[in-house]
């Protein structure tokens, strides 16, 4: 378990709410008017002067600490590792309105000396060896300090990072974009041909990726996208969004036809396959294709993986007799 002394406390707990959004999640804020914002999971839910409300849940705070453990449901140390990880200092409570041609600068972890831990970390999630090599040498996987998250990297057709995404190798729930990220450019593994497989994270794309050379004895060779994860859609899908990763992927990449979605098999992740589908299906031929077993594409690898192992064990009684 991760403890912090009383300055990093401090220092989490300068950290209000809107700078943490714009930094952390800009597609997450709602401009509603002025200086009002509202957040685009909770309507009801503004943000004004340094101060947020839910109004709904008659819930509110001043520090984005208060929002990821009220809100969010993350543990004190859980929220405070977030914020840490973000690595913005001092921020203002009162933030002017970013203007939408302005350049973010993405502020990337600090590397560590190798990536042992985010090897062992990505191996215990039952994702291949030569897969995580071939990441960490393109760059788009690496091992952080001073926290040793591993950070998944995106990057620009030029070859320049633009976003980047953290999680925890350790048993804490500690997960997020690094400040300045552009989810436009999320954690992607560039193929051929016209298919684009889409995932709600980078675990899952790499679980899928894992599976598919386990069964093939090759590496998927379409085209695999992370979309940084996904929002509840509108009641309405025609009204929904198409996430700012694969829309920006997709006037990238003329060549695509075809779109397989493996979102999680949770009612969000569900009810956004449905709306893209809506979305989508009239320019690209579209399927959805969700986790058999479990929530998510990682479950279901580990899911395989034990039921390979059990195979194994049994045939090998059966050798012994």
């Amino acid at each position: 378990m991760s403890y912090y002394n009383e300055q990093q406390i401090s220092k989490a707990r300068d950290m209000d709410l809107m700078t943490y959004l714009r930094c952390h999640d800009p597609t997450e804020l709602i401009h509603v008017s002025g200086n009002t914002y509202c957040t685009r999971t909770h309507d009801s839910l503004k943000i004004s002067n340094g101060k947020w409300m839910w109004w709904s849940r008659g819930i509110g705070g001043v520090s984005a600490l208060d929002y990821l453990i009220k809100v969010k449901g993350y543990s004190f140390t859980e929220a405070v590792g977030m914020i840490l990880e973000m690595g913005v200092t001092k921020p203002p409570f009162l933030v002017p309105e970013i203007r939408k041609d302005r350049t973010r600068k993405l502020l990337l972890p600090k590397k560590n000396k190798d990536d042992d831990q985010v090897i062992r970390y990505l191996e215990s999630r039952g994702i291949d060896r030569e897969l995580i090599d071939e990441c960490i040498s393109r760059g788009t996987i690496y091992e952080s300090l001073p926290y040793h998250n591993c950070i998944f990297v995106g990057f620009d057709r030029d070859g320049t990072a633009k976003y980047a995404s953290f999680r925890a190798t350790k048993k804490e729930r500690i997960m997020g974009d690094a400040a300045g990220s552009n989810k436009g450019y999320s954690f992607r593994i560039e193929g051929k041909g016209n298919t684009a497989h889409v995932f709600e994270s980078a675990i899952d794309l790499l679980s899928y990726a894992t599976l598919a050379k386990i069964k093939t004895g090759r590496e998927p060779a379409d085209h695999l996208l992370s979309l940084a994860g996904v929002y509840q859609p509108s009641v309405d899908p025609k009204h929904s969004k198409v996430p700012i990763a694969l829309n920006n992927f997709l006037e990238s990449h003329g060549e695509v036809t075809d779109i397989t979605l493996h979102l999680d098999s949770d009612w969000t992740g569900q009810a956004a396959s449905k709306a893209l589908t809506e979305i989508l299906g009239k320019s690209y031929r579209v399927r959805d294709e969700p986790p058999k077993y479990g929530k998510d594409y990682n479950d279901e690898l580990l899911h395989f993986l034990r039921q390979l192992e059990r195979e194994r064990s049994e045939r090998s009684k059966e050798n012994e007799r």
